[in-house]
């Protein structure tokens, strides 16, 4: 027996024995060790055989695995039964394929179906209907709290410049999901954003994030909600339970059992549950109130205004500096948060292709508008420095001397968070029914009432652990975590868009690499100026003729005037270059954040390393952004698209990144335990469940023959045979062999 070794050609590294094995089991182990079920290509020919290591995607980094089982099964050792452990290490060892459909399985897309305005819910929703939506999602608690603590604690009257920035950051997500939003009308925002585009695991873990962050939000302004009322009425709630119910002295508990916030959580579930269009009617009128309230503050205020507050003996506009402002914008950014309840109610629009972007647009820009001018006449009324963190409005108002303003004002800020509410509640069931009917999660939150048409089932019982969180936590130390799950959320949302925008528009022929196109039907041998494509079962074995067709650009194909120049990419699949250069963008980006962020108070880089590591990150990152841009992208009139692709999104991801950096590691540590939890989820129950396991073809087991190599280099000489006509006959395999000898 002859040993195996390796060999170079033209197409890659492969392998060969030569002379032919001759032992029976290790011929029939090379015939099955890359055959069809393992989507391989199993070249034979009389004088050896080899696999190329560039037959199929992914391909190279598995083919070492499989030469390990083929050296142990076929090696002296083997094949003289100098011993069992040999075939025990072999049969331990995975094969390519197995790893391949692994991976394969974690990456699937969701598959649309054609008509995708077909849906079980009510499609009743106006643009009106949904700017309201998210109004009521992005003005609530930050207005009423977040406004007074960013100006007396961080940024002073610069609070407005904060807005404005934060504003314009939130507008870069905004977009994306806009665009999504448009063109995928589907329940699910986020998570299902993620699973068309870039794949099923990260969508799940998308989806997972965003439903604990609905969850705790909700319950943390429902929190503040009872405290604000319990202030109008001077506590006496508070005193009340402490005094009857008693105290708690129980780490990450609350101090004591909060049951006003949970019972407003459990009227909100009632509500709901009745059906989208008794939760938009009642949204429009705390939406009317609150806004109306706004309306008051800012003609008040503007009458109250001293713009002495302003001066420099108060500590001037900007007191805190650049820093202070850049800091602000860190936390107004989270004021933003909750326009995406539209693109999670996208499914029961009226006409969504219209309506998401309009609302979408309209919401942010009446919300930047609010907060901007809320923050000036706060800071206006009343120095920056004597603002109380906790009301800040209404307590302007009382220094003022204006005491039924203030009540006014505390009255409006309860509906402002009722809206809020409203918002958490009506997004997260429809998040838990997008991944449950998709068959990641638990199939009875799938469910859909046939007479009010909303997921009741999940309606209530996440609304019931809402109110279980508000209840008995003390959320202070969770509020944090919320913010991770949305910006992460935000800098996948970002990326799809690119990865989608550089796609191929789906169809039923299988995409073609760039540069080559099919001949009508193989033969047995190349001829000179013809292009020859033969069928494989890892994809496509194609041979491309040396003259470039003038065909039309597709989508993810290089651009015709960077072809002279960058002419090895169009061998590559449309997309594929696009896709590593997301993922190499994005490496980027995350390590260009931490030299920003850690460089000099956690790393303690000098100077010259410190400048050189930005030099290289930022070439980095813009050098993928331009090898993206060389690229043919998608261009669709008939939906909304996003401008500036890629370069918008490329911002929205270094700012989210960026973010997510800013957050303590208390709040990563949380992020990666419930990342841990729902990976025991998902694959406990989702990736055995997922609906597109009954989508994926079933191998089969059959055998081919590629001759390969009889005289030169793969271009020379190529033919395919048949397939055996019963496909369920395959080769035998070496371990069942073995086992009934």
């Amino acid at each position: 027996m002859q040993d195996l070794r390796m060999y170079r050609s033209e197409q890659g590294w492969g392998w060969l024995s030569s002379p032919p094995v001759t032992h029976s089991k290790c011929n029939r182990y090379r015939q099955s060790l890359f055959s069809p079920v393992d989507q391989g290509l199993l070249p034979l020919a009389q004088d050896g055989w080899g696999l190329s290591a560039r037959d199929g995607p992914g391909r190279t980094r598995s083919l070492s695995r499989d030469i390990l089982r083929a050296l142990l099964l076929c090696s002296p050792l083997h094949c003289w039964r100098a011993g069992p452990w040999v075939s025990k290490m072999a049969r331990w060892l995975p094969r390519s394929a197995d790893l391949t459909r692994f991976c394969q399985k974690l990456n699937r897309v969701k598959t649309l179906e054609d008509d995708m305005m077909e849906t079980s819910f009510n499609r009743c929703l106006s643009t009106i209907d949904l700017t309201l939506l998210g109004i009521g999602g992005m003005v609530g608690s930050g207005l009423y709290v977040l406004t007074g603590t960013v100006a007396k604690e961080i940024a002073g009257p610069a609070v407005i410049v904060s807005f404005i920035i934060a504003g314009f950051a939130s507008l870069l997500a905004a977009l994306c999901y806009a665009e999504f939003g448009a063109r995928v009308p589907k329940t699910g925002s986020a998570y299902m954003f993620t699973y068309v585009s870039v794949g099923e695991i990260w969508a799940f873990l998308i989806g997972w994030n965003v439903l604990l962050e609905y969850m705790i939000g909700g319950a943390a302004v429902a929190r503040a909600w009872s405290g604000y009322l319990d202030s109008i009425f001077n506590h006496k709630i508070k005193n009340f339970t402490e005094t009857h119910i008693g105290t708690w002295q129980v780490p990450f508990l609350a101090h004591y059992p909060d049951f006003l916030a949970a019972g407003i959580l459990l009227v909100a579930t009632a509500f709901i549950s009745f059906g989208a269009k008794v939760s938009s009617w009642l949204n429009h009128v705390f939406s009317a109130i609150s806004m109306g309230v706004i309306l008051f503050i800012l003609i008040m205020g503007f009458i109250l205004a001293q713009p002495k507050n302003w001066s420099a003996q108060e500590g001037g506009f900007a007191p805190y500096g650049l820093s202070g402002i850049m800091a602000g914008t860190a936390t107004c950014f989270y004021a933003f948060v909750g326009f995406d309840v539209i693109a999670a109610s996208s499914e029961e629009a009226r006409n969504p292709q219209r309506a998401v972007p309009r609302a979408i647009a309209f919401s942010l820009g009446l919300a930047t508008g609010a907060y901007i001018l809320v923050s000036m006449v706060l800071t206006l009324m009343v120095p920056w420095h004597t603002l109380n963190p906790d009301s800040a409005l209404a307590d302007a108002f009382y220094r003022r001397g204006y005491s039924w303003a203030g009540f006014l004002v505390a009255a409006g800020s309860i509906c402002a968070m009722n809206t809020v509410l409203l918002s958490n509640l009506f997004s997260l069931p429809r998040i838990v029914y997008a991944m449950a009917e998709d068959g990641l999660f638990f199939q009875v939150f799938s469910r859909v009432h046939p007479r009010t048409q909303v997921p009741v089932i999940g309606i209530v019982v996440f609304g019931v652990l809402m109110a279980l969180l508000a209840l008995i936590f003390d959320l202070e130390a969770l509020v944090q975590f919320l913010s991770i799950g949305t910006l992460l959320a935000y800098t996948f949302v970002a990326a799809s868009i690119i990865v989608l925008r550089f796609q191929q528009q789906k169809v039923d022929v299988p995409a073609q690499p760039a540069g080559r196109q099919p001949s009508p039907e193989p033969s047995d041998g190349p001829a000179a100026g013809e292009l020859k494509e033969y069928e494989s079962f890892s994809d496509k074995l194609q041979l491309v003729d040396g003259d470039k067709s003038k065909e039309q650009r597709e989508p993810g194909q290089l651009k015709a005037a960077f072809e002279p120049y960058l002419e090895f990419l169009s061998d590559f699949y449309p997309g594929e270059v696009v896709t590593v250069a997301v993922v190499t963008l994005m490496v980027s980006a995350i390590c260009l954040c931490s030299i920003l962020v850690f460089g000099n108070t956690h790393l303690h880089l000098p100077t010259w390393s410190y400048s050189l590591l930005l030099v290289l990150f930022s070439l980095g990152f813009l050098l993928s952004l331009l090898l993206i841009w060389a690229h043919e992208q998608q261009r669709n009139t008939q939906t909304f698209q996003i401008p500036l692709v890629p370069l918008s999104p490329a911002l929205s991801i270094v700012l989210n990144i960026y973010l997510m950096l800013k957050l303590n590691y208390m709040t990563w540590l949380r992020f990666a335990i419930w990342l841990m939890l729902g990976l025991l989820v998902y694959f406990g129950y989702g990736i055995w469940h997922s609906k597109e396991n009954l989508r994926e073809p079933k191998p089969q087991r059959v055998s081919a023959r590629y001759v390969v190599f009889p005289s030169g280099s793969l271009e020379e000489t190529v033919q395919a045979v048949q397939p055996s006509p019963q496909p369920a006959v395959g080769l035998p395999d070496a371990d069942t062999e073995e086992s009934k000898r």
